[in-house]
């Protein structure tokens, strides 16, 4: 095996200033908001709330734009079959931003909260929060660890190294940086590999566009000369699965952990509708040279290059476009150059994805379910050690396991199907409790899982109409196998119907337990008839006052709930004035004590 020194020294530079920077915003913001009173373990999850508009917009635009954007992007554009109608992501995630930011980011942002299950816990008690926490955190997991994987074939592809050691190099210095700054190091370094993704990539364009192996682009995007054309097209029968995939980009999109930890970090809620829009056109451009680069792959004669003369499609290679392009298209330096900026673009998402799944850990499962009494300094030290754990569970996971794409593919289903439609209720949907929200868990987790998933070789138990079966290569032991494929949208159909589920059982279980016609003592979840108990934890009884818990309605609240847990939800000393006016404005659940 051949290891090329110049690859490996342009990739070394690279690291050691995402490196130096991470480790420079840790020191730079070591005391941030400690003179506004705000806790350690806050500050690493959602920085002091500065974020301003210039790193804001940077770290919101890097909350997508990563590894698996750029070359998810490029693959769509050069496959056959596909081409740039079916390249989805930076509309959809675009869109996605811009829905977040009309609809999700004032009111999150309005009341305090510090992580996206925090609404949750509020309205639906600390067991909801739990079973929430599982979908969110496989697919913050499974995510990183994708990512991964891909960029220890993009380097392996360019650099001729093993893939081992430059996935275990990548993911040691996103977690090294991650622990030692949090949210801080994330956004800083944000900056840095999103303007390394953008000249890498730009860079190398013009060289590879210019080589005499590759046709006009303009041509083949309407007439066939290597392939079919990469505009692409999409057939009738195709049509309801693009919607469906196109909803579950644009929809899905929100709820993550990686997007409201930025949009929990701006300086205000108006702050973060701008970043959210400033992000949208952001994945817009960064999408441009990877269409580029699709492109210029299906209009390549590979056999000119030192690729050979089996198009990359046909070797089972058509995800590894981007980098075989920068390798065999474009002069050494170059292609090292864009490989950097791929390296780059795969740590900016690995790491605030990391960060996502141990904020919630620390506080919605460790603090609030199990220790509410637990020190700031305890919570900081969970979330370390957290940082370590899932870091290097998302490692193993690449390096071990040859599923990681179909795992993340059916986990970001279960965030679409289960989370959005209870992020909707809990916060534009009067009247939803428990009950209800226990029910549309298990209508989207079935609906979904029932629909099978040919990645994983999980066969279907539930057969939605026009399914039909197709020939498909096995990645893992490259034989030809017979999945059934769904081609009716029953991801955004599985969304709905947990939707409705949950206000329909909500009404119906506050229906029987408050006629009589079941009886209170079987109120188990506390969720209709004592909802103001230590479980549901209310944010109108449990409010910060200076060091006093004030409270605003004669409500029974256990002594073991301490003052952490009462500034839990709403952190009033953190919120600018502005939004603490807005802030009733947003509250489904107040409507609870108006019907009493």
């Amino acid at each position: 095996m051949t290891i090329h020194v110049e690859g490996l020294v342009a990739i070394a530079v690279f690291y050691l200033l995402i490196l130096v920077v991470g480790i420079w915003a840790a020191v730079k913001n070591k005391h941030s908001g400690e003179a506004a009173g705000t806790d350690r373990s806050e500050t690493i999850m959602v920085g002091g709330r500065d974020i301003g508009l210039f790193v804001g917009g940077f770290t919101m635009t890097a909350t997508w734009v990563g590894g698996g954007y750029i070359n998810g992007t490029a693959e769509y554009v050069y496959l056959p079959d596909y081409g740039l109608a079916w390249a989805q992501a930076p509309f959809g995630y675009a869109l996605s931003l811009v829905v977040g930011g009309l609809f999700f980011a004032k009111p999150m942002r309005s009341r305090g909260y510090v992580t996206m299950l925090d609404p949750f816990q509020q309205l639906y008690g600390k067991r909801m929060g739990g079973l929430l926490f599982i979908p969110a955190l496989m697919g913050e997991i499974f995510w990183s660890a994708a990512i991964l994987s891909a960029l220890g074939a993009t380097l392996s592809v360019i650099v001729d190294i093993n893939i081992k050691m430059s996935v275990v190099i990548s993911a040691l210095i996103a977690i090294f940086y991650t622990l030692v700054g949090g949210l801080y190091s994330v956004a800083y370094t944000d900056v840095v590999q999103l303007f390394c993704i953008f000249v890498g990539l730009w860079i190398s364009v013009p060289f590879a566009l210019t080589n005499s192996a590759v046709s006009d682009i303009t041509v083949t995007a309407v007439k066939q000369v290597y392939q079919s054309p990469w505009r692409g097209s999409v057939h009738r029968n195709d049509t309801w699965v693009w919607i469906d995939n196109f909803c579950l980009l644009m929809l899905g999109g929100i709820p993550w952990q990686v997007y409201f930890q930025r949009v929990l970090s701006a300086s205000s809620a108006t702050y973060a509708q701008v970043l959210s829009f400033l992000a949208a056109f952001g994945c817009l451009i960064m999408a441009v040279p990877s269409v580029l680069i699709g492109a210029i792959g299906a209009s390549t004669d590979w056999n000119q290059t030192t690729y050979g003369a089996v198009p990359p499609k046909d070797k089972d290679q058509a995800d590894m476009i981007l980098p075989i392009v920068l390798q065999h298209l474009c002069p050494p330096f170059v292609s090292f150059f864009g490989l950097g900026a791929v390296s780059a673009a795969v740590m900016s998402s690995a790491d605030s994805s990391i960060l996502s799944a141990s904020s919630m850990f620390a506080r919605n499962i460790y603090q609030l379910a199990f220790r509410q009494s637990a020190s700031d300094r305890e919570i900081v030290w969970v979330m370390r050690i957290t940082i370590f754990v899932f870091g290097g569970l998302a490692t193993l996971m690449a390096l071990v396991t040859g599923t990681v794409y179909g795992l993340w593919y059916l986990s970001s289903d279960l965030v679409y199907v289960i989370i959005f439609p209870q992020l909707l209720s809990v916060l534009f949907v009067k009247g939803t409790n428990t009950y209800g929200s226990v029910a549309a868990y298990l209508f989207g987790m079935v609906l979904r899982i029932g629909g099978g998933e040919p990645y994983l070789q999980l066969p279907p138990f539930i057969y939605y109409p026009g399914w039909i079966t197709e020939q498909r290569m096995d990645h893992m032991t490259g034989k030809m196998e017979e999945v059934v494929v769904q081609k009716f949208p029953f991801k955004t159909v599985s969304m709905l119907a947990s939707f409705v589920g949950n206000v329909a059982f909500s009404h119906l279980a506050k229906y029987l337990f408050e006629s009589g016609k079941i009886s209170h003592k079987y109120d188990f979840l506390d969720a209709v008839v004592s909802k103001h108990s230590g479980e549901i934890m209310d944010k109108t009884t449990l409010v910060t006052r200076g060091n006093n818990i004030g409270l605003s309605e004669l409500a029974p609240v256990k002594p073991r709930l301490s003052v952490t847990l009462a500034a839990a939800f709403t952190r009033r000393d953190t919120l600018p004035t502005e939004t603490v006016e807005e802030e009733e404005e947003y509250s489904p659940d107040s409507s609870h004590h108006d019907e009493e």
